[in-house]
């Protein structure tokens, strides 16, 4: 469980009810039409921007914002060397016995083990990780589409609450219900792009980069290991991934 997406989420939209409730109940900032308006409007309209099929895996995806542990690189680089040393002891059928909790991993050693040439394994895992990349894509831009298509909506539903009053200036009591419509699409759609669909966006994009980087890590490794490099010298170069302050702690460490 990612504690700072769930804690900035609850967080933020209890600040917000809090406030409402402070300033006149709860009650008064709940209007159906306006509901109405911004979320089956903004769902309608980002359906249409997609495909079923990449609408409706946004939300598996979406789950990585809330519940998703990506592998430390420094364990990856661990793991590594220590299979680079198991295989100059034993050759690549050594590996075979060795436990691999990183599917991505297993793939690469798998490929070794079956003893294909060093093309087929980086074309193999290169491929692997663009469609994994193009998957995390499509899922970030349904919710940066929310995003986008939501405070549309507000403003669509803000446009159909003044027609409303302005139609109806005769009669007074017409004109507050027509008024909350104008005001709370606007809040609503403001509220659903900025604390929730582009807060998700953001974090779903960064879980990507960090997926990306571990898999382009490991796919150094395996082709480091197929090489029979030296396990000193790929730990060495694996490093270049890590930032400048984590290198120096592990050399420290050393």
């Amino acid at each position: 469980m990612d504690l700072a997406t769930l804690i900035g989420l609850i967080g933020g939209l209890a600040f917000i009810i809090m406030a409402m409730v402070l300033g006149g109940g709860l009650m008064m900032f709940l209007d159906i039409t306006s509901v109405l308006i911004v979320v089956g409007g903004s769902t309608c309209v980002v359906m249409m921007k997609f495909t079923f099929g990449q609408f409706f895996g946004a939300g598996k995806i979406a789950a990585k914002a809330f519940m998703f542990k990506a592998d430390e690189p420094e364990d990856l680089i661990a793991r590594i060397v220590e299979m680079a040393d198991a295989a100059r002891k034993g050759g690549f059928l050594a590996l075979e016995e060795m436990e691999i909790s990183n599917s991505f991993m297993q793939k690469g050693i798998d490929l070794l083990v079956d003893g294909h040439d060093a093309d087929v394994v980086r074309s193999a895992l290169q491929k692997d990780i663009s469609l994994t990349e193009e998957r995390h894509e499509a899922g970030t831009a349904v919710f940066r589409a929310y995003g986008d298509v939501a405070p549309a909506m507000g403003m669509i539903g803000t446009l159909v609450g003044l027609v409303a009053m302005l139609s109806n200036m005769d009669d007074p009591k017409s004109i507050g219900p027509a008024m909350a419509v104008a005001l709370l699409t606007t809040l609503y759609g403001a509220v659903m792009a900025n604390m929730i669909f582009f807060p998700i966006a953001d974090k779903l994009a960064l879980r990507r980069e960090q997926e990306m980087l571990n898999r382009r890590l490991i796919m150094d490794g395996v082709l480091a290991i197929q090489d029979g490099q030296n396990p000193r010298v790929i730990d060495g170069y694996l490093k270049n991934y890590l930032n400048e302050g984590k290198r120096a702690m592990d050399v420290d460490n050393e």
